[in-house]
């Protein structure tokens, strides 16, 4: 069946014949973007990129891109025409021009309602407290001397600052140790958020996606390994995670899919307490880093169901395929020629999944992740380690 407009004329989203299949606008190149464009082809989806350089991890692989500068508002009504809704691989986009793009009729999703929550942290703070979800002990500051007066005002030092705009992967967050180390975030020129420092015991993240018409799914809570601020290992599902706090964790980022009104997948960091608890630490409105295990090891991945729910189409299973699956993330080293080692990988581990995102190959950049699963949690994870180790250079047999 062809569908027609009301006036009788076949609708054109780009594709050649009067196909009405729609076209999502993805605005940044990254490997986000990449992957999500991936999970579209099985779907006939047609993807635009705005991308920053033609180098760019997206840029490589979308056959319609654009390059431009996000920030500037006349560019993104440009690319925005011929998209029939537009999303984001970053929340970088200054919310203002997210708004100009809804007032011009084109749905943005995450609308810029929601998205405010993940590029400000102090709305994302305040708009937690007022639905009731934990978080650590926190507030704006004005300069070093208030930042020693909240020290006080609880444990003392050490205690975590943030500039409440621009931060990822340990970017734009110190730890400081007294007010004499605290003057460094205030020269950003924006404000700071001051918070405790937790006591945790691990990290842990709630993924979910939610549609327009309120459909959502949860995938499984999962522990998420650091190593210098950046995500090393990812374990689905967190090992020796309790039912309930599973659960809890699960309904709370529904919860606050759902009071924020985000479409689109949403992934909820948290910190799990040496007392049972869990707080939020921070929220992200795009497919991320910690559900890239999806990919491999559930029945629909996170890219698909975030590309499902900016259509508004219905979503899909999220269950894991295996009882464990282990991300890590492959990170440059002094080791530029990768692909020589996919013959020792690729014969070690049949089972490993490789996934690369066409960088260059710089010291300490992400470049790629590998995804192992399986029934023995040990041996998924020396799986994982060996094959990110031997791609980095680190591990040589």
């Amino acid at each position: 069946m062809i569908l027609r407009t009301r006036s009788g004329a076949v609708p054109s989203y780009g594709y050649p014949g009067g196909v009405t299949f729609p076209v999502v606008g993805m605005v940044g190149g990254g490997q986000l973007a990449r992957m999500t464009h991936e999970a579209g082809i099985p779907l006939g989806i047609k993807f635009k990129l705005l991308s920053d350089t033609p180098q760019d991890s997206a840029a490589q692989v979308v056959s319609d891109v654009v390059i431009g500068d996000y920030r500037d508002l006349e560019t993104l009504r440009a690319f925005a025409q011929g998209c029939d809704v537009i999303t984001f691989d970053h929340e970088h986009v200054p919310t203002e021009h997210l708004r100009a793009l809804e007032a011009d009729g084109i749905p943005v999703r995450p609308g810029p309602d929601a998205l405010v929550h993940a590029q400000d942290k102090g709305v994302m703070r305040a708009k937690l407290d007022a639905i009731g979800v934990p978080c650590p002990r926190h507030r704006i500051v004005e300069d070093p001397a208030d930042v020693e007066r909240f020290a006080a005002e609880g444990d003392g030092f050490p205690v975590v600052l943030k500039t409440v705009r621009g931060g990822y992967d340990g970017k734009g967050v110190w730890i400081v140790r007294s007010a004499e180390e605290a003057s460094e975030p205030f020269r950003a020129g924006v404000p700071v958020l001051a918070e405790e420092k937790v006591a945790f015991v691990r990290e842990l993240a709630a993924n979910v996606v939610r549609s327009p018409h309120g459909q959502a799914v949860s995938y499984p809570v999962v522990e998420s390994i650091q190593v210098d601020g950046v995500c090393d290992t990812v374990i689905a599902p967190a090992p020796g995670l309790s039912a309930e706090l599973s659960a809890q964790a699960q309904q709370l980022a529904l919860k606050v899919a759902k009071e924020l009104g985000v479409v689109g997948h949403l992934a909820v960091e948290l910190f799990e307490t040496a007392d049972g608890r869990i707080l939020v630490n921070e929220l992200a409105m795009r497919p991320h880093n910690s559900g890239h295990w999806t990919q491999d090891g559930a029945v629909t991945s996170q890219f698909a169901n975030h590309v499902r729910a900016v259509l508004d189409l219905p979503l899909g299973d999220p269950r894991p395929r295996a009882r464990w699956t282990v991300m890590a993330n492959v990170l440059g080293g002094d080791y530029p020629d990768m692909y020589s080692a996919y013959l020792h990988c690729m014969a070690r581990d049949p089972g490993l999944k490789i996934h690369m995102y066409g960088k260059d190959v710089k010291p300490g950049r992400k470049v790629g992740h590998v995804n192992t699963y399986g029934d023995d949690l040990a041996d998924v994870r020396e799986r994982a380690s060996h094959a990110a180790g031997y791609l980095r250079g680190t591990i040589t047999e």
